[in-house]
């Protein structure tokens, strides 16, 4: 594992995962944040060993929260220009990278966060995910891309409605409007796996103290006991659902590798090109990119594969 000091990239066969590790600011980009996301992508972008991505935030309570507004609030619009300048060539250059990408949507996705996850090419969230465009309620309207992708992947209406209210939507209702492709929850089973009851207590000392103390003190602290063991609980429910989350983004990733590589990077480019593109431009680029397969040699050998087991 490659380790910088906000990003973490981890390789995992032919999948690497880029995992954003600031956890104490909610996964916030500050201009660190992104330089280092950007040195990343162009340390994965040339490695032919790598075949897919998957993007997520560390811990498991936000993706990513957006821009760093602590560094925000005192800039001047020459500042802010750079800022978000700077801000779209990184995504920009996710989201024109030639490998597949997933985003493990883990918590929240505010801001920046779901702007980042829109350049991915899959999205994929856990069932406590929180995404939106709260811009509007911090007096500026999106700047990384939020007012571009979002009519493009939802269409104008929701995308208004969105980001001219500013309100954050749950992991259900993003994959309703067509936000995220799918959701990840624990079974009942899953839930029921972590009872209270199950959970020992914090300490040893706290029961012979609770012995030592009056009837009432007793009550108070099987109280704050029980609230522990709540939070507790709710910990290992999260630790388990993101743990899911991954194991299912990986999983992806991987029905994605066993395919041509050369025809997943073409797919890509011209689903890209087509949102962009009259319908008649992208039709002959598709043409280009479909007979250009034809010279790459595993596409021979990936035919002739499919037609001897059809003769079996």
């Amino acid at each position: 594992m490659s380790t910088m000091k906000y990003i973490q990239l981890e390789p995992r066969e032919e999948i690497a995962i880029i995992r954003i590790n600031r956890p104490e600011a909610l996964n916030a980009m500050n201009v660190d944040v992104l330089a280092e996301l950007s040195r990343t992508i162009d340390i994965v972008g040339p490695d032919d060993g790598i075949k897919a991505l998957i993007i997520t935030g560390a811990g498991e309570k936000s993706f990513c929260a957006g821009a760093d507004i602590s560094y925000m609030v005192n800039i001047q619009p020459i500042e802010a220009e750079k800022y978000a300048s700077s801000a779209q060539a990184v995504l920009n250059k996710i989201e024109n990278l030639q490998k597949p990408i997933i985003a493990a949507v883990n918590g929240f996705a505010l801001g920046g966060g779901c702007e980042l996850a829109m350049v991915c090419d899959i999205r994929i969230a856990s069932s406590n995910a929180k995404m939106g465009q709260p811009e509007v309620t911090i007096g500026i309207p999106p700047g990384w891309g939020g007012t571009q992708r979002l009519s493009r992947i939802v269409g104008p209406a929701k995308a208004k409605e969105l980001v001219f209210t500013g309100k954050m939507i749950t992991a259900d209702e993003a994959e309703q409007i067509g936000l995220v492709n799918k959701v990840v929850s624990l079974t009942s089973e899953e839930e029921n796996s972590f009872t209270t009851s199950s959970i020992p207590h914090a300490t040893n000392n706290t029961s012979s103290v609770a012995k030592q103390s009056k009837s009432s003190s007793k009550e108070q602290l099987t109280s704050e006991e029980l609230q522990k063991q709540e939070k507790q609980r709710a910990n290992e429910l999260a630790k388990l659902l993101n743990k899911k989350l991954m194991d299912e983004s990986f999983s992806f990733a991987k029905e994605i590798t066993k395919n041509s590589f050369t025809a997943v990077k073409t797919s890509k480019m011209l689903i890209n090109k087509a949102m962009d593109a009259d319908i008649n431009t992208g039709l002959r680029l598709e043409i280009y990119g479909w007979a250009l397969c034809f010279a790459h040699e595993d596409r021979q050998k990936m035919m002739s594969s499919f037609l001897s087991k059809g003769k079996k």
